[in-house]
This record gives structure tokens, sequence and C-alpha cells, in this order.
């Protein structure tokens, strides 16, 4: 299989992945529906760092480690989810305190708070590290090409980055955001609850492992 058929069919797997909801979607599109467009964007660009970083990481082995250690998976497993319970009480917390949105951008601070969260969230589920090394043993010969292990990092961030950008250009645009001034305390507490769901979803399935 050519190179560039071994990363078409990665590719394809993983965007597959980044469409399926999730916390990474709850927490782009409420960035973008309640603080800036811009803002929507930098938390996409977290997105598609954290991918990266867990490309690299399934392809330096990391896997394999935590196979091996199994304690060292629920920990990442716990701690994961335990940052989700702790966004969903945030968002939770903040349902009912008035948004005034103005459009513009609040700084490079706020712009790096959207960054921050958003890579977080991306990196605070190590079972993406699984759903990635799966895909690369279904689909990387035993020697990695050259061309593939520099089209991989590349692909990823151009995938995860980009499919968030959409999400955040979305849900930035006038009807939505007026939507969600309307109904800001029942929509937080609706992401609350999805974010802490998958929190505790998060933690359960690590104690089920025990």
């Amino acid at each position: 299989m050519s190179s560039a058929a071994i990363l078409t069919s990665i590719f394809a797997a993983l965007m597959v992945g980044a469409m399926s909801p999730g916390p990474s979607f709850v927490v782009v599109s409420r960035i973008a529906i309640s603080r800036s467009r811009l803002d929507g964007l930098a938390a996409a660009l977290g997105m598609g760092v954290g991918g990266v970083m867990f490309g690299i990481l399934a392809l330096a082995g990391l896997t394999a480690l935590l196979t091996q250690f199994a304690w060292l998976y629920l920990v990442l497993k716990f701690a994961g989810g335990a940052y989700l319970v702790y966004i969903a009480f945030r968002i939770w917390q903040g349902a009912k305190a008035p948004l005034e949105v103005s459009g513009a951008v609040e700084g490079r601070a706020s712009l790096g708070r959207s960054f921050s969260m958003a890579l977080l969230t991306q990196l605070s589920n190590p079972k993406t590290i699984i759903v990635y090394a799966s895909i690369f043993a279904a689909f990387l010969p035993k020697t990695v090409p050259a061309g593939v292990m520099i089209g991989l990092p590349i692909g990823i961030f151009a995938i995860e980055a980009g499919w968030y950008s959409i999400v955040a250009l979305a849900f930035s645009a006038r009807r939505p955001r007026q939507v969600y001034l309307a109904a800001k305390h029942w929509i937080d507490r609706a992401a609350g609850l999805v974010m802490g769901g998958l929190g505790l979803r998060l933690i359960f399935s690590g104690a089920m492992l025990r």
C-alpha cells in the first residue's frame, strides 16, 4: 500500500472519530457561542494540538506502556473524568449569571483561556490515544515510511482543527448566539449535565477495570 493510500485510510477513520459528538464538541461550541468567533477558533486550534500530541504518543508506543501498567491508565482515566466533572460544575454554576456578548475579542488572555480549555478537554480522555493506536495498528505497515511519519501529525492537526473550526464558525453566527442568550440558563444546565455525565462515565469505566 502506498503512503498516500495509508494516510487516506487513517485520515478517513480519524475524521469519523472527530465528528462524533463528545466533550470536545460541547466545549468548542459553547466557547464560540458565549465568547467570540476568534475564541472558538482558538479552541479549535487547541483541539488540533491535542490531537497531534495524542498521535505522536500513539506512534511513540505509549499505548503499550498503558497496557503494561494498568494502574497508569486508571490514573489517567480518573484524572480526565475529574477534569470533565469540574468543567461541568463550572458551567452549571454560571448558568444563572447574565452574559453580554458583544462579539469583540477580550484579548490574548481570553484566546489563551479558550485554547487551554480546549487542549485540556482534548487531553482529558485517555481513550483517545487507544483509538489512535488502534487505527494506526490497522493501517500502518510494520516499517512506517518517512512520508507517512511526516504526514500523520500534519493531517491529524488539519482534521481536528479543521472540523472544530467549522463548529466554531457555525455556533458563533448571530442566530445561534441569539438562541443561546435567550435560553442561557437551560442551555448551560444541559451542557453541564452532558459534560458531567461524560466525566462520570469515564471515571466509572475506569473503576470497572479495577
